[in-house]
């Protein structure tokens, strides 16, 4: 019997944001992040598109057969794709692994009316943090397409219903990453 199992490259990377089983980190061959918005959404948020020769870090966790409808609600807005043989891990027996990701008709670049907000980045890189350091964050960053896109600062009043305290070291880091690519921040 093979477990089914998520690959998880956004807020799933952060396990305060969830409780599913033996989450482990592990790395999906031949995809890339990107900032997108849904008409789903309000917001634009992570997805991941085909790249061939890219890979992304992220986590993988067995999800129980009764939880599934439970994280697909979560991540209504993508569909789930089969990534077995794209998912390198480290899973101690057979394991099916799924990705959620829009299909690229589906999803458009940010624009001001439907920023990131930057609640959902903290708990993001604060994930990354935890699960592969420094260069981790590093590697989200370099990985991720659609910087350019507009941030909202909703951090003294988060929007993102599974926003998590950073600490003040954590909340350095991001603004250090940020400041690095220029983004537009608006206050909310």
């Amino acid at each position: 019997m093979r477990y089914p199992y998520f690959f998880g490259y956004g807020s799933l990377v952060n396990r305060r944001t969830h409780e599913y089983e033996n989450p482990m980190p592990a790395r999906v061959n031949g995809w890339r992040r990107a900032w997108r918005h849904s008409p789903v959404r309000r917001v634009s948020f992570l997805t991941a598109v085909k790249a061939p020769g890219d890979y992304i870090e992220g986590l993988v966790a067995g999800v129980p057969i009764s939880e599934w409808n439970a994280l697909d609600e979560r991540e209504r807005a993508y569909d789930r794709i089969d990534a077995t043989e794209a998912v390198e891990h480290e899973i101690p027996h057979p394991a099916d692994v799924v990705i959620y990701a829009i299909p690229p008709e589906r999803h458009y670049a940010p624009t001001s009316d439907n920023p990131i907000l930057l609640s959902y980045i903290d708990v993001v890189v604060q994930g990354y943090l935890t699960e592969f350091g420094e260069s981790g964050v590093q590697h989200f960053f370099e990985t991720t397409d659609g910087w350019e896109a507009p941030i909202l600062d909703d951090r003294d009043a988060p929007i993102y219903s599974r926003h998590q305290k950073l600490t003040s070291s954590e909340t350095m880091l991001v603004n250090d990453y940020l400041s690095s690519l220029s983004p537009v921040i608006k206050k909310l």
